[in-house]
């Protein structure tokens, strides 16, 4: 994990932070998140038709839970010191290149493309994080996410 003082951020900008730790995804990660979004579309919960039927031969988790583990993963890969608090701010370019079988590892790499002074409270970088799939030579997500750094 990468430690850096908010002040010098910037120095790591156009390069590589870091990887994140591998995270499994499992079927009741899946059938979870179905649950709280109300998206119960068989590829995701059908694990005999999935098998049957699906290009993957799988459940496959939904590319917005792969997203919404971003924030899981990369807090393992910097550690931004020097800050009271960090917002996610937003995305863009969000693009889900492969699926995430059920059972799967996926992880974050990161790298830092963007460092803004917004005012002399806020802060606000920019990362692209690719999510990796082990196995994989497609990633399962890539996205340029915003994180708004309040001092």
């Amino acid at each position: 994990m990468l430690t850096v003082e908010l002040d010098e951020l910037d120095h790591h900008k156009d390069s590589v932070i870091g990887y994140s730790p591998w995270k499994t995804i499992t079927q009741e990660m899946i059938q979870a998140f179905a649950d709280a979004t109300g998206d119960h579309q068989w590829i995701h919960l059908d694990v005999e038709r999935a098998e049957r039927e699906s290009p993957w031969k799988s459940t496959v988790a939904h590319g917005y839970l792969t997203a919404s583990l971003i924030p899981l993963l990369n807090q393992q890969v910097i550690d931004v010191q020097g800050k009271s608090a960090s917002i996610n701010y937003g995305l863009n370019k969000l693009r889900f290149p492969a699926a995430v079988k059920s059972g799967g590892q996926i992880r974050s790499k990161m790298e830092l493309l963007d460092v803004s002074r917004i005012d002399d409270q806020r802060t606000l970088a920019t990362y692209r994080t690719t999510v990796e799939i082990r196995g994989e030579d497609k990633p399962a997500c890539v996205v340029e996410n915003l994180a708004m750094y309040i001092r």
